[in-house]
Order: structure tokens, then sequence, then C-alpha cells
């Protein structure tokens, strides 16, 4: 009979352990996940960095372009003086500058325009945002832009406990606003990124290190987002940072507060604004 015992409670270890090690390997696996859909998040936002530069350097230099033609007409009507005189070639010539000029008007304008456009966007977006959210003297919310991306910033003692990736109900009311301001710009992804302070965690099951706690954080508010506030599941991504992209040192209290937060970043398709310029430049090819 005692045999039987230990042999029973024997396989329950070994259930319970094997039990604990799927949970620990699926989150293992979402955690990599996380991680690489945050990376490529990054990529696509330096590459639409640095396509912008492209396109404002490209509108610098039709300007000088533009002011140069101009200065030839000026120079070329002077010196004819009279229209009447100007020989087959020379009108040729002018009528040519002429078109070449009102094509890189069109060019220009449909540059400004689109980026015109894009800052309106942002601008009347970040309003909308400061609206749905209330009271923005709250230190810790923050809502600010950088580089046309809108980031909605949560103090982490605002969402979880230390140490825990159980969200509290104080942070549930701030996240169905968000929910509220996703719905209402469908166009719009939402990257939920979780930040932690250098304090080591204690280890369980589940955590092993910042790493650990920062993406658990992450996809908890995913998870809050997806399924009781309706978001698609597919503009959502979970990612986490853990210590090593702080706000500022970690020596003080203070300091280590300031870096333990969350991030929701309300990201727009940039690849329909440089959709909408270059739509505009063939139109004006065509004129």
């Amino acid at each position: 009979m005692k045999k039987s015992i230990v042999l029973i409670s024997g396989l329950a270890l070994f259930v319970g352990a094997c039990v604990s090690q799927k949970k620990y390997q699926a989150l293992d696996a979402e955690k990599k996940a996380a991680t690489e859909n945050a990376d490529k998040m990054l990529w696509r936002a330096n590459t639409c960095e640095k396509n912008l530069a492209v396109a404002e350097t490209k509108i610098k230099s039709l300007e000088d372009q533009l002011e140069y033609m101009r200065k030839t007409n000026d120079q070329l009507i002077t010196n004819v003086g009279n229209m009447t005189t100007l020989t087959k070639q020379g009108a040729e010539n002018l009528e040519k500058s002429l078109e070449s000029i009102k094509e890189k008007d069109t060019r220009i304008k449909t540059l400004h325009d689109a980026l015109t456009k894009k800052d309106s966007i942002t601008i009347a977006l970040v309003t909308s945002i400061k609206s749905s959210l209330g009271n923005m003297n709250d230190p810790d919310i923050e809502v600010n832009v950088d580089k046309g991306v809108v980031f909605v910033s949560i103090a982490d003692k605002m969402l979880f406990q230390s140490g825990s990736y159980k969200v509290s109900d104080k942070a549930k009311n701030v996240l169905a606003k968000v929910g509220i301001i996703a719905k209402n710009k469908p166009d719009f992804e939402l990257m939920v990124e979780s930040h932690t302070d250098d304090v080591p965690v204690k280890p369980n099951e589940f955590i092993a290190d910042n790493w650990d706690l920062s993406v658990m954080r992450s996809t908890s508010i995913v998870k809050i987002l997806q399924n009781d506030l309706g978001i698609a599941p597919e503009r959502i991504i979970a990612a986490g940072r853990s210590q090593f992209v702080p706000l500022v040192g970690n020596e003080t209290t203070e300091g280590k507060a300031r870096n333990r937060r969350t991030r929701i970043i309300l990201l727009p398709k940039i690849d329909q604004f440089y959709k909408m310029v270059e739509d505009g430049m063939k139109q004006a090819q065509k004129n």
C-alpha cells in the first residue's frame, strides 16, 4: 500500500513538471515572437525615417532647380527684348523651359501637400488622444509625438505591482480609453512596449529575468486590448525591452520609477503616406 502511494505521488509530480515545462516553453516562444516583431517595427520606422529624409532632399533640389529655371527665363526674355525677334530655336527653348517650370511646380506642390497632410493627421491624432484620456496633468501618463509616431506612456505603478505582470483595475480604465482611440483609428497599428529598471527579479517558473517580466507585461496588456476591448489582434504587437533602454540613470529610486514604464505606440501606416506621394508624382508626370 505504501509503495502504491509513493508511486502515485511520483507520477503526480512528474505530470506537474511536464505541464510547467510546456507553459514555460510556450511563454518563451511568445517572448521570442514579440521580440522579432519589435525588431521588425523598429526596422520599418528607421526605413520610413530615411525615406522621409530623401523626400525632403528632393524637395530642396527641385526648389533650387525651379529658381535656376526662373532666372534663366528672365535673362532670356531680357536678352531678346521682344518675342517677335526670337528665333525659332529660342522660342522652342523658351516653351520647353516654361513646361519644365510648370512640371517642377506641380511636383513640389504634391510633395508639400503630402507632408502637410501627414503633419495634420499627426496633430489631429494627438489632440484626439489627449482629449480622450482626460486629465493630462497626471504625471504617470504622457502623450507625445516623435518622428510621426504617437506614444502614450504609462508609469508601471499605475499598471502593475512590483515584479508582477497582472494589470491593475486602475490601469484598465486608462487602457479602455486607449481602446476607444484605437477603434476610431483602424488604419493604425499598436505596439505595446514594456520597460523595467535594472533591479533583478526573483525568478520563478514563468519569469527568469527582466526580459521575461517586460514581455509578460506587454502580453498582459495586449490580451486586454484584444479580449476585453475588441482590438483586432493583427493590429497589435507585444514587445519587451527589459532594462536596456532607460530614460534616466537607475542610481536613484526616482530614476528607477521613471524607467519602469509601458508605452503604447500608435503607428500610422507610413507606406500609405509614401504611396500618396508616389501617386502624386505619377500624376504630375502625366500632366
